[in-house]
């Protein structure tokens, strides 16, 4: 389904104001159709700046925050990116346009499903979903150039650190702040607000619609 050239023209101007700037990430916001991974009962919401509900007491980003996350990842062409945190699959997404390689590990089986399925649907190349408990990160494919976690964190894993590579980028919310680790320094990025990580994985059911 494709979206209004004029609703995507202003989805795109509301990111801007948000504060995404950076043109790449622009770019696969744009290219990225998050009415494709919406639920299809709330798809008339999809390009609005909006949390929407997935099941499981989940939820689907706002498209800004998720445009402040991946600015802060710097994710270039030849990346592998480590994904804490699935969802919807929009920032897998996104990050599959930017990225060479997306390996996402997601604790509901039943959403990992589904996520997997618009993947293919979509026809993205080198995107993975896993089923998994994210505070162990996916060790298959480490050491990963880029991680990012979708869930509020007290603090950062050990696992994730010993995933990342000496030079790579990790971005998470730690509590309510949003923070990028590199080389052993933490940079704030600003308030952000987040469910925190859980553990474990559960199998789920599908939900009706609310």
């Amino acid at each position: 389904m494709s979206a209004d050239p004029a609703r995507l023209m202003r989805f795109v101007l509301e990111m801007r104001q948000a504060g995404v700037t950076a043109a790449r990430v622009l770019a696969a916001l744009e290219r990225t159709s998050r009415t494709h991974y919406a639920p299809a009962h709330l798809e008339g919401l999809a390009l609005d700046d909006v949390v929407l509900p997935i099941g499981h007491g989940q939820n689907m980003t706002k498209p800004s925050v998720i445009g402040r996350l991946v600015s802060a990842l710097e994710v270039r062409a030849d990346d592998v990116v480590l994904e804490i945190g699935t969802g919807s699959g929009f920032q897998t997404g996104v990050l599959s346009d930017l990225a060479h390689k997306v390996v996402s590990v997601e604790r509901w089986r039943d959403i990992a499903a589904d996520a997997r399925g618009k993947f293919g649907r979509a026809r993205l190349m080198r995107t993975y979903a896993h089923v998994g408990d994210g505070y162990l990160g996916w060790e298959d494919d480490a050491p990963y150039d880029r991680i990012v976690v979708n869930a509020a964190l007290e603090d950062i894993p050990p696992a994730l650190l010993e995933q990342l590579k000496p030079d790579g980028v990790l971005v998470a919310p730690i509590g309510e702040r949003l923070i990028r680790y590199r080389n052993g320094a933490r940079e704030d990025f600003g308030p952000v607000k987040f469910q925190p990580l859980e553990r474990g994985v559960e199998d789920g059911a599908p939900e009706p619609p609310t």
